[in-house]
Parts: C-alpha cells; structure tokens; sequence
C-alpha cells in the first residue's frame, strides 16, 4: 500500500511548492514531507483532569510515529467536563461536544489529508467522537485513553467522585456536616486521569479495546503511570502498521465487534451511555445494531467485574489485578465473546490475550464459574411510556420493580430542588417515582445526566425507595432504579410527555416493562391537548443540534435533514 496514499496530494509535485513551503515555515523538512503524514488529534483541554495530561502523551505519541517513520502533526479539538458542569446549564453541551469533537476530527483529516490519524482522548465525549470519526472517515488509525485517575482517600477508605455526589444529598439531609463535606472534595480527585470508577469514561474505554480501536492493555494504564508514556510512544508503531496492513476501521468494527464491546459493558457493569454511544457508533459505520442488541448480549453475559459504582473497586484495582487482558481471556473461556475479531494491531482479541496475567489472590475480576451475577446490569425496558425503549443498569443490589406515584419535573433543576427541600410538601418522598422529562437531545438539548439529582437521592437515603425516569441520560456513576434515554423524548411527543402528578408508573425489571397506568385512550387524549415546548434555543450551536438530532434510540447523531 502506498503509504503517502491521501497526503501526496497536498506535499507532491510542482503545483504543491506553496504548500510545501508553508509547512517549510513551521519547521517541516523536505524529509519529514516525503514521509507519510499522520494526524494526531488531541482532546486536551485545561479545564479538568481527565484530559489535563493529554499534551505529554500527545507527545510521546509524535515521538513513536517519528521512530516508526511517519512525521507526524498534532492538532487540537475541544473537551467538556461532565463531572465539573453536572446539573448545570453547562452540562446541556456535554453531548452536543460529541459531535463537535467528531466532526473537528474528521475536517481537519480531511483537510490535511492525513494519511493516518492517532486520537488522543479523556473524558466521556472525546472517546465515542474518536471513534464516530474513524467509522465516517474509514482512515487507518486508532484511539489511546488517557487513563484513569488514582482513587482518593478519605479516612482510610478509596473514594472516587461519586462520594462527592451523594456527599450533597447528605449532607442536606444534616447526615454530614459542610466541613466533612469540604474534606472529602478536597481529597476525592487526587490528579490527572479521568472518574476512577467504571463510569462513562473508563466503560468507553475498556469498550474501545474490546471493540479493536485501541490497542489492547493501552489504556487500562492509569494516567499517571510511568508505563503510560511507553504505551503512547507504542501508538506509534501500532499506526505505521496499520497502514502497511491497509487495515481500516470498518473492517474492525463489525458486528461481531459491536456485540463484543455491549459484552464488555455487560461483564463490568459498565455505563448506560455506552448504549447511546454504541449506537451513534454503528450508525457512522453502516453496522445494524438496533437497541434490542443490548439485552440479548447483555442476557448472556455474566458479570465479572467488581467495580464502582456498585462494586468495590475503582479501574486502577482492575489495572493491577490483570486488566482488560484478563477480562478478554475470561469472556473467551466461556464463549461469551467472537475472540477471532480484529484488532488495530492486526490480531485477534484471542491472540492479544493469550499473555494475560491474573494477581495472585486478586477480587477484582471474578473467575467464570463464580460470576458476580449470571448476566449483566443492562437492561432495555419497552411499554406505553417507552415504546421505542429505554434503559436501565442493574448490578444485581437493587430491587427489581417499583410501582408508585409519578412525582413529575419539567427539568433536572426543578427535581433537584424538590430533592433537597426542606419544604415536607415539596420533597421527594419514599415510595415516589421521579419523572424528568423535557432534558432529551431534543428537548433539553444536549441529553444532560442526572448524577446530581441522583446522587443526592441516594446521599439523602431515598435510594432503595425511590425510582427515577427520565428523557436525559444517567452519569456511569449513577445506580440505583433508575430508567433513562426514554424515547421518544418528550419534546418529541413522546409519551412521557402526558404523565401528570399522581399516575402511577411501574417499573419491572425483570419483565422489562415500563408503563404508566392510564388507558391508550387517556394516554391519546392528553396527547392531543400536547403542545411542544418552545426551544429554549433559538439560535447559535444548541439550536444547530436541536434540529439536527435524532432519537436517544439511534444514538442520538446528527444527520442533515432529508
């Protein structure tokens, strides 16, 4: 394969000379022009610390593609902080970032003509963008995380941000005092790396690797690792090769991959917004995977892995005992995954985990004929308040079916209020079911997680008496009963958008139902007197999104209008 195949057309020949000369003025040499060039994009951002350290890997990463003989050529895209805007209006960019990331990827190779692409990312959105770009550009190329934040500690105990969460709903509950909350936030995130549990973050992760867009044992290295520098300067050999082989990301990512990383959400009780993600995923590769797959690979998947945030573990723990090798080999024994899929390095998942090493005495990762449950938390519920279905997690802790009063908020500010009131009318009382609606990729826009409104349901000891559902999605680190990405959203006319305070709604878990109590022709009837609510966006990005998004259920993607 020509490995110059894309950027010859912007370095080569005599009518390129202005072009060669611009680079020239930056400090590229006639040399570095006639190798081939390779993108590396970049998340970094000085806001957080999960993509805090992105520029040392970044690189790390220019140095291994230059040893391996390619020049390579960074540039940057944005990043948004779920954890730092959660239950704020700045949280409504979180998923709208998504696309924006993907998109800056893909311009900027297509306008470069890059030959290959390594994309350097952190937080939540920065790891499905990568890999959407790849999917639409099908350019050789692969995804490095930047890794996982160290746990904190907090008299004597690992804590992770999630106990900051419910720290909130406790401490408004007079369970703790404003001192001992300010002591755990200032020990919870002890530097760089992304959320230590098996939420959104280290879910995508652990999914990129099963899914063969990371090379495999690459990002389960924490963030501040010594190893975490080779594994990135390792990046670079690991492109180089991929365009000697011609390997493309669309031979990778094929169905058997897809169900391979749905099987490893399942197997770590990983993050309900690996279902969105997966789906937005597919639909940039032209892979058929519909939101049913998820309980069918989900149903046949057993729980491994320990890991918060219903477990006992952070991602670091599970780094140590064996990492993702060892979860791969586990899957592989027990035929719960296709292990001849491909990988960016050009072999299988069965071959790349044929050097696991399992820790002695290690509990992190259960052995297969005792799972920590016989199938995994996800859970795709359907009925007439969800009928293109909706998602719950379940880690096996919880009950699995409330019946109660719907107590109904038209945002998650509103909920959050009634959560933490001391108005005994007002708040959120045991045995309610909390609707949330109008926070959809539509509606909201932007799909906001509720981790605040969640969190403090728990901290305030409501969390195994109290259900929540809600058109918006739920962070990694949420558990509980809880149903999120209902659709259609209610901005949509879906039919949450006709529950009024009082309906009763059940949940069953185990008959995967979601319903309201009401007649079909009740149901009609309200619907009838719906009015859509007025964008809360009239212009600039968000109103952009709006119009272009689709439902939760196909991974909420942008698409020109047709």
């Amino acid at each position: 394969m020509d490995l110059k195949h894309r950027s010859r057309g912007i370095t080569d020949g005599r009518d390129r000379a202005p072009a060669r000369s611009m680079f020239k003025a930056i400090g590229f040499t006639d040399d570095d022009l006639r190798k081939p060039l390779i993108g590396v994009a970049n998340t970094w951002i000085e806001t957080m610390p999960c993509n805090f350290h992105l520029r040392r890997l970044s690189a790390k990463v220019k140095e291994g593609i230059r040893a391996a003989g390619g020049t390579p050529m960074e540039f940057n895209t944005i990043a948004i902080s779920d954890g730092e805007t959660m239950g704020t209006e700045g949280m409504r960019a979180s998923l709208v970032s998504r696309e924006l990331i993907a998109d800056s990827i893909e311009l900027v190779c297509r306008g470069q003509l890059f030959d290959a692409v390594v994309c350097v990312v952190g937080c939540d959105k920065t790891i499905p963008a990568a890999a959407m770009a790849l999917a639409r550009m099908d350019l050789p190329g692969l995804v490095l995380y930047g890794g996982t934040i160290a746990p904190g500690s907090y008299r004597g105990k690992d804590v992770t941000i999630q106990d900051v969460f419910e720290a909130v709903g406790a401490n408004a509950a007079g369970k703790i005092t404003d001192q001992e909350l300010h002591d755990l936030e200032n020990v919870a995130c002890p530097g760089a790396g992304a959320c230590g549990g098996q939420y959104t973050a280290n879910t995508m992760s652990t999914v990129m690797e099963m899914i063969g867009l990371s090379p495999m044992g690459f990002n389960s290295v924490p963030a501040m690792d010594a190893e975490k520098d080779q594994v990135a300067f390792d990046c670079g050999k690991v492109v180089l090769n991929l365009l000697h082989s011609g390997i493309r990301p669309r031979e990778i990512l094929t169905r058997y991959a897809f169900e391979n990383a749905i099987a490893s959400v399942a197997a770590t009780g990983g993050s309900t917004n690996a279902v969105l993600h997966l789906l937005a995923i597919a639909r940039e590769a032209e892979v058929d995977l519909e939101i049913d797959d998820f309980q069918a690979v989900s149903e046949r998947t057993p729980l491994l892995a320990d890991l918060k945030p219903s477990g006992r573990f952070v991602a670091v723990d599970m780094h140590r005992a064996g990492g993702v090798r060892l979860l791969v080999r586990r899957l592989a024994h027990g035929n719960f995954i296709h292990s001849d899929a491909k990988t960016v390095t050009g072999l299988s998942l069965d071959a790349e985990s044929e050097n696991a090493v399992e820790t002695p005495g290690q509990e992190v990762i259960a052995p297969l004929d005792r799972p920590l449950k016989k199938s995994g938390g996800l859970v795709i519920l359907k009925g007439n308040l969800a009928p293109e279905g909706c998602v719950a997690k379940i880690s096996g802790h919880e009950r699995l079916e409330q019946r109660g009063p719907a107590r109904v908020f038209e945002s998650e500010e509103d909920a959050m209020a009634a959560v933490t009131s001391k108005d005994s009318e007002k708040k959120i009382k045991s045995g309610d079911v909390v609707v949330i609606r109008n926070e959809g990729p539509k509606g909201g826009p932007g799909m906001r997680e509720m981790l605040s409104v969640t969190g403090a349901i728990v901290g305030e000891g409501l969390g195994s008496s109290v259900a929540l559902l809600t058109d918006g999605r739920f962070s990694g680190a949420t558990h509980g009963l809880m149903a999120g990405h209902v659709s259609p959203e209610a901005a949509l006319g879906g039919p949450i958008a006709a529950v009024r305070d009082g309906d009763m709604i059940r949940l069953d878990i185990s008959q995967r139902v979601l319903e309201v109590e009401i007649s079909d022709e009740v149901l009609r009837q309200r619907m009838k007197e719906w009015k859509p609510p007025q964008p809360r966006y009239p212009t600039g990005v968000f109103a952009k999104y709006a119009a272009l998004v689709s439902s939760a259920s196909q991974g909420a993607i942008t698409r020109p209008p047709t």
